[in-house]
């Protein structure tokens, strides 16, 4: 593997692609009925609705048949979890059939992915087309039990879909062997890279073949990411069907320069002003919780995600929303990396992001699929520098917008202690056990607190929230992979 040091991130190698496909070459009129996969596959997808391919699924899926490593970058809401489930399946039932007769598969494909909400969803797609074969994948992540998970490995499934943490500690453990994993998918690189995980990626690649087909997806490709990702692709096929590294311009950008205490106020006037579903951004879980339960008491149907909610919490969420049993759902940045539904209108940033990229992030859950979406961001008076800033970071323009300075004002009836303030988000004194802050992990330790409501928007009720052909002639290696595929 190649060092990451200062001078190849500021004069990386090239990737050295086989060749580029943007979104302008995989714009054509192809159906999934024009691949050359099996045709059991075909009907399937037919069956589940799947007509008309989106260009990176027109664009990644060939050449991923033909056994090429892939090196896609794709804006979310583009359809990429098909582009490499739909080779992914097809290269299973073609080189091995699922055992039915209490033989142990070994385990022949592996997607990562930076969250266990994500990770639900792509296996959720994977029965969609595979309903008869629940027992031939496995979800091994954090949040769920290790037991369950264990078992169900034990029966030996042949796609495992995974966090990195969860597996690399099986790995450690010698819990779960990957010698015959014959396919790699790595899913939102960029995320897994920002959230910590290359030494575990690094670990779990190590326990692969050399001899595989790798797949990575990322929505940005800068150049630390080229250089990692560099070691695990073999002259790949590069998709370029748009980036996430500036909003889409089907989505209108709007600031409201509003005072702290005025931030709900200004949310519920938008509610009641303007149709849609709404995904609103707390910075904190904190946050998350009170502006959550302060809508509610408004009369909004609302639900909530964060680090701190349970496994079935998140899903129940998740489930409400998108079925329209809630309106809006107001989430913290990590829980919302597995969100994924395409009717969702508005997305607020009732807290300013960290970040450009983590903009970017949240705006893209609106204006997927071709639809139009608003994404409003509030900031208070002494944010708007900040504001100005992504604008010239992200070659933006925002709508600007004064708030009404007569808006119901939320009340505290707690000092409020400056030193927990995050975001913007000032919380309430509160006894703590842990006091490293409120920003949203899986992986910390929950905070004890003791919690106070309040009335209209904020005044104190005690009580906590609940919840491309005919004939297929592949017998032989492809693209120099099968029996004596080398690298």
């Amino acid at each position: 593997m190649s060092t990451l040091t200062l001078e190849s991130i500021l004069n990386p190698e090239p990737l050295e692609p086989t060749r580029t496909i943007t979104a302008t070459d995989a714009a054509t009129t192809v159906t999934f009925a024009d691949f050359d996969i099996s045709q059991p596959l075909k009907d399937r997808l037919s069956a589940a609705g799947f007509v008309t391919p989106t260009p990176v699924q027109a664009g990644a899926i060939p050449p991923a048949l033909e056994g090429d490593d892939i090196l896609a970058t794709a804006s979310t809401g583009t359809g990429k979890t098909l582009s490499f489930l739909i080779p992914m399946i097809d290269r299973l039932e073609e080189i091995s059939k699922p055992s039915t007769r209490g033989a142990k598969n070994p385990i022949l494909a592996l997607i990562l992915l930076p969250t266990r909400e994500l990770a639900m969803q792509v296996l959720d797609s994977y029965f969609k087309i595979c309903p008869t074969l629940k027992s031939d994948a496995v979800l091994v992540c954090g949040g769920l039990s290790e037991n369950t998970q264990l078992e169900q490995l034990s029966r030996g499934p042949r796609l495992v879909v995974a966090t990195p943490g969860r597996l690399e500690d099986f790995l450690r453990r010698r819990s779960v062997s990957l010698k015959d994993v014959d396919m790699l998918v790595l899913d939102e690189v960029d995320r897994m890279l920002d959230m910590g995980f290359l030494p575990a990626i690094k670990r779990i690649v190590q326990a692969l073949p050399k001899d595989r087909q790798t797949m990575c997806y990322s929505a940005t490709l800068d150049a630390s990411i080229r250089e990692i990702v560099r070691d695990y692709v073999n002259n790949p096929v590069r998709i370029e069907i748009g980036t996430t590294s500036k909003p889409s311009d089907r989505v209108e950008l709007r600031v409201y320069t509003v005072m702290q205490d005025q931030k709900l106020a200004q949310l519920d006037k938008m509610l009641k002003e303007e149709e849609g579903t709404y995904l609103v951004f707390s910075r904190t879980k904190h946050g998350a919780d009170r502006i959550a339960k302060k809508l509610e008491k408004a009369g909004h149907l609302t639900e909530v995600i964060h680090g701190d909610r349970s496994q079935s919490q998140r899903t129940a969420a998740l489930r409400n929303f998108t079925m329209g049993k809630a309106r809006i759902l107001v989430a913290t940045d990590v829980a919302a990396r597995g969100i994924d539904v395409s009717h969702i209108a508005h997305v607020v940033n009732y807290d300013l992001p960290n970040g450009s990229d983590d903009f970017v992030h949240r705006i893209g859950r609106t204006g997927r699929a071709g639809a139009k979406g608003v994404a409003t961001t509030f900031v208070t008076p002494l944010e708007k520098g900040d504001a100005r800033k992504l604008e010239r970071e992200l070659k933006i323009k925002f709508q600007w917008h004064e708030a009404d300075k007569n808006l119901e004002k939320e009340q505290r009836n707690q000092p409020i202690d400056m030193n927990n303030a995050a975001g913007g988000d000032l919380l309430q004194m509160e006894t703590r056990s842990w006091k490293s802050g409120d920003a949203d992990s899986s992986s910390q330790p929950t905070p004890q607190r003791s919690r106070s409501g309040g009335g209209n928007f904020g005044r104190s009720n005690s009580g906590s929230r609940g919840p491309a052909g005919g004939g297929r002639s592949r017998s032989g290696p492809r693209n120099g992979r099968g029996a004596s595929r080398g690298r």
